[in-house]
């Protein structure tokens, strides 16, 4: 009905990928820039093969071509046959197409057959055999999830772990808080340090939740959650076996209607991305602004220079690595809508656009993931902090007359505060010459160690 094509003598893929690959151009590129979901495919594949053996529906020998081809493929081979764009139509048929028609090639090869003999071994009778896309493909984007996800979280204890070292580094670094961007009380430059990497630490924590739910597969489900054409057993069967190949603990969703319909999955820990982001692009707000300068901004630190920033301005140096991270998270953020949209846009017993849902969210832990890295690598590690420059803001900060207020009132700290901005006159100077504390417990007061202490 749809006509014959030429198929290259060389490729392993058939009809129906050259079909998509020539319907779908809307990346410009192919489903082989994700090579964790090729692998998690292959494991699905693998994994019915062998479940379909175990209920007697495929025998032994093309078991063991499919088996055997899944894992060259898991191992990093054949990756360039998967030609079909990521964003296509079909709810994924396209991807699980490439995949039928590869797998079956590589095995008809591996029984000393010619490519495309599918009499022998069929792309969808026995390598998509108990199978549909709408259960293969939500379970493959959930093992690449959950492979991808452990990267991200790894990358994020890297950030955190530079922190943390410019955290002790800074310990007894003090300077002026900062609220609304006015000077506030006290603070040390560790103190700030360290709560970048409470917030990165809470985010590995939040992610690894998140991937918990994706644990969840709809394997043997077939076409709408009913089972139709698996045979007894075969759904459990596949779930042992993809557990064995994987390592995940996945388990069956007890009710697989409502597994092939809901992503809901997806939607939280797209979610939990935006929000790995934000805090992210929150920091580096942070180090744009504390090293603003070097001469006209707050400079209280230095990032490590890394490239000339100006073609016009000799010598200017910009925070080029926060300003990456920042624009990576805009990409999160944009990502993130467009997995809701594509999450609530599911009709019925199906969702239609789970293309888009991990197009979208493979990008988003790719680029976060090289991102927190070099953010770690290239510019935390480097920072070193004004020291003198920082203290001697503290010791002409209006904000310390904050401790004092306990000792003299509400009132008379707001007059004192009110003088020293209009004189340039020091908080110490002017609470001494008022009388409002012995000269002694106002230089104890207004200690490092005090500030530092006080409540």
């Amino acid at each position: 009905m749809l006509g014959p094509l030429q198929i290259p003598e060389d490729a392993y893929y058939g009809v129906h990928t050259l079909r998509a690959s020539r319907n779908f151009r809307v990346t410009g590129s192919s489903i082989s820039e994700f090579p964790m979901l090729l692998a998690a495919l292959a494991a699905v594949k693998e994994a019915a093969a062998m479940a379909n053996s175990e209920v007697g529906g495929l025998d032994a020998v093309r078991t063991q071509a499919i088996v055997q081809a899944c894992q060259e493929i898991r191992a990093g081979a054949l990756h360039d046959q998967f030609i079909v764009d990521p964003i296509q139509g079909g709810a994924g048929t396209s991807t699980n197409m490439n995949a039928n028609e590869v797998i079956a090639n590589r095995a008809l090869e591996i029984l000393g057959l010619p490519k495309g003999s599918y009499s022998n071994l069929h792309p969808n009778e026995d390598v998509n055999r108990s199978q549909s896309t709408n259960d293969v493909y939500p379970t493959a984007l959930k093992i690449a999830a959950i492979t991808a996800g452990a990267d991200l979280i790894e990358a994020l204890r890297h950030l955190r772990l530079s922190f943390e070292r410019k955290a002790v580094e800074f310990a007894d670094v003090i300077k002026v808080g900062r609220t609304q961007l006015q000077d506030a009380v006290p603070m040390t430059l560790g103190q700030e340090f360290a709560s970048y990497a409470t917030m990165m630490g809470e985010d590995e924590l939040r992610l690894g939740e998140s991937l918990v739910h994706l644990h969840e597969i709809n394997l043997g489900a077939t076409a709408i959650g009913t089972g139709i054409t698996a045979p007894p057993g075969y759904a459990e069967a596949a779930r042992r076996h993809l557990q064995r190949i994987t390592g995940l603990p996945v388990v069956t969703a007890p009710n697989l209607v409502e597994a092939t319909q809901d992503c809901g999955a997806f939607a939280l820990y797209s979610g939990t991305l935006k929000r790995t982001a934000i805090k992210a692009s929150k920091i580096c707000n942070d180090l744009r602004l504390l090293s603003s300068g070097p001469r006209a901004g707050l400079s209280e630190i230095n990032l490590p220079p890394r490239q000339a920033g100006s073609s016009i301005m000799p010598g200017k140096v910009n925070p080029v690595i926060p300003e990456m991270v920042n624009q990576v998270a805009f990409e999160v953020v944009g990502n993130d809508v467009t997995v809701t949209m594509a999450a609530e846009a599911g009709q019925l017993q199906l969702n239609a656009f789970e293309p888009i849902i991990a197009y979208s969210i493979f990008r988003s832990v790719a680029h976060l993931t090289e991102a927190c890295t070099t953010l770690a690598d290239l510019c935390v590690d480097g920072i070193t902090a004004n020291k003198e420059f920082l203290r001697s803001q503290v010791e002409s900060s209006i904000g310390v007359v904050t401790v004092l207020s306990p000792h003299i009132g509400y009132e008379a700290s707001v007059e004192v505060a009110q003088d020293a901005l209009r004189t340039g006159r020091s908080v110490t100077d002017l609470v001494i010459e008022k009388n409002l504390l012995p000269t002694e417990v106002v230089l104890m007061r207004l200690s490092p160690e005090m500030l530092l202490g006080a409540g």
